[in-house]
């Protein structure tokens, strides 16, 4: 699910509110504090029609409200124990990306637990979704943000700049993977669950005497 972040003045971006993907419309908002004329912006959403507030000059600014605004939202099928992770995460992203890092893996320990793993050795649950035929890209995935996740709470393991580099890759992959192994599977039940119980049970018996078959 592609995702772009909020920039200052930009045309469109990822709602910090809806999350959608849409035109933002900008104004300016000058006011007068201790005698000085204070910068202040508003982008509006062409979709859900909600304000961000920013502080800037004509070339650059940052986002007041809302605070955390820059990484993605979490994606609707995370579970709810991953999902306050996420959301801290979220929060401390741009004041802390290392932050970030470390709690969106335990973000991902406990959505390990919620896949059907222990949840105690991240490493551990991985290896077991492998032999499981857990997809390349999934594992490779769940091992970027184990590594880094790490790594970012370690002196010396990794650059607080390169933390930062990375770091807002790492939301993007920890709701990829809810979506392969939470949404899509729930959507193959959902769509399985809707044929006729005569072609269920016909399936459910081939699979049966495929596998009695020696």
């Amino acid at each position: 699910m592609p995702y772009t972040a909020p920039e200052f003045r930009e045309s469109a971006f990822n709602c910090p509110f809806c999350g959608a993907y849409a035109n933002m419309l900008w104004d300016d908002l000058y006011c007068k504090m201790f005698q000085e004329v204070t910068p202040l912006w508003l982008s509006r959403c062409s979709h859900c029609h909600t304000n961000a507030y920013w502080y800037g000059t004509l070339n650059e600014g940052h986002m007041l409200v809302p605070r955390a605004a820059t990484a993605p939202l979490s994606h609707p099928d995370m579970p709810e124990p991953v999902r306050a992770d996420y959301d801290e995460a979220r929060e401390a992203c741009d004041a802390s990306p290392r932050a970030a890092a470390a709690l969106l893996r335990l973000a991902i320990q406990k959505l390990c637990n919620e896949l059907g793993e222990s949840g105690k050795n991240i490493n551990d649950d991985i290896a077991n979704m492998v032999k499981k035929g857990l997809p390349i890209e999934i594992q490779q995935a769940l091992d970027i943000i184990r590594v880094v996740g790490n790594n970012a709470v370690h002196p010396g393991e990794l650059q607080p700049e390169d933390v930062a580099d990375v770091a807002f890759s790492l939301f993007e992959l920890t709701n990829q993977i809810v979506e392969e192994r939470i949404t899509k599977p729930n959507k193959l039940k959902e769509l399985f669950a809707r044929l006729p119980a005569q072609s269920r049970d016909a399936i459910a018996k081939r699979d049966a005497d495929t596998k009695a078959q020696p």
